[in-house]
């Protein structure tokens, strides 16, 4: 066996595993959101979200200290946000019976409106790092006198703001929905509903399991890409955002599989906030500079893109179209599928 099947083995092994513990994570997650009453939203939002993004804080970190690759590190966390919303087109393909638009709770439009408001920050970022090389070098000043650039603690703060806000959303609606008085059908998994605390412990090993691949699956790719001979922005914003969101579209058709619609969703919308803030936490371990003055001008048209898509997500949570183009997907769908299509041909054309 040479070193580039060797590597695909490694990857197909690292996939496997991230699909069978991400059944796991939204089997329990789900009982876990039934067991404490909290909401499948919340859940996919909090939980699902922060354990599925750990490869991308991995891969971040890394990054930006051992292999002093900027490029590769923001590339990868606004790369892996423009596939979980593309994750979303799958979901509205697969789920036939209606579109999800029309189906998802509208809640969680909030959490997708604090997405474009913490991108349109790292976009800011990106752009002003991107001026007159004097002021690139004042910006470089200030970012190692304070040991990271000006829009981290911004980031870092609308992550916890965002989370606190969707809570007390989320906990007023199942206060409401409690007071009406109106029971909900139970969802059908085929298995009956485990104690919390069975719940909790499978949750936590298939926790584990997702992280300790999902760790390792960033450097698998990076590796078979490097083999390929692919530039870093390529290969940050495309293929390694793919190989880490792999713990994603496993947790996210698992919870489709389960029919906890509102639980993938959550999950995918959630990881996108994390993945943003982990941009914040890079920039803090970037040690030369400010980290969105250091990489490839490129990247602002992928947040820009994670923008506009989260932006036809939105519209979509309002709108809740009913029809579909082609019997396939929504036009809301479609206009994600081609915004994605369109910052993957200018990554591959000027990416560095």
């Amino acid at each position: 066996m040479n070193a580039l099947h060797f590597i695909w083995f490694e990857f197909i092994f690292c996939a496997a595993l991230i699909g069978s513990a991400g059944y796991q994570l939204s089997r329990h997650g789900d009982a876990i959101s039934r067991r404490t009453g909290l909401s499948g939203s919340w859940i996919g939002l909090a939980l699902l979200a922060t354990v599925t993004s750990l490869p991308e804080l991995a891969t971040g970190i890394t990054s930006v200290t051992l292999a002093q690759a900027p490029n590769l590190a923001v590339g990868d966390a606004l790369g892996s946000c423009v596939v979980n919303l593309l994750i979303l087109v799958l979901v509205d393909f697969f789920y036939r019976k209606e579109p999800i638009w029309h189906r998802a709770d509208r809640g969680h439009v909030l959490a997708a409106a604090f997405g474009v408001v913490m991108l349109g920050f790292v976009l800011v970022g990106l752009l002003i790092g991107q001026t007159t090389p004097s002021q690139g070098k004042m910006m470089a000043a200030s970012a190692a006198q304070w040991g990271f650039g000006l829009t981290t603690p911004v980031l870092l703060v609308l992550y916890l703001v965002a989370m606190r806000t969707v809570f007390k959303y989320e906990r007023e609606n199942v206060r409401q929905a409690a007071q009406q008085l109106s029971p909900q059908p139970e969802r059908q998994t085929g298995d009956p509903l485990p104690t919390l605390r069975h719940a909790v412990t499978r949750f936590t090993l298939a926790a584990a399991v997702v992280a300790g691949a999902g760790v390792w699956l960033p450097f698998v790719a990076t590796d078979l890409a490097q083999v390929m001979a692919w530039n870093k922005s390529f290969v940050g914003s495309l293929f390694v955002a793919l190989a880490t969101s792999l713990p994603e579209l496993a947790v996210t058709l698992s919870a489709l599989r389960m029919g906890a619609l509102d639980m993938a969703i959550g999950s995918l919308l959630g990881s996108n906030l994390f993945n943003v803030a982990i941009i914040a936490v890079d920039d803090m371990f970037y040690r030369p500079g400010m980290l969105l003055a250091e990489v490839s001008p490129v990247h602002a048209v992928t947040a820009a893109s994670a923008i506009t898509m989260t932006g036809l997500a939105m519209v979509g949570l309002f709108f809740k179209p009913v029809g579909r183009v082609l019997r396939a997907i929504s036009w809301v769908s479609l206009g994600m599928v081609g915004m994605y299509l369109l910052n993957t041909y200018v990554l591959y054309l000027y990416g560095q």
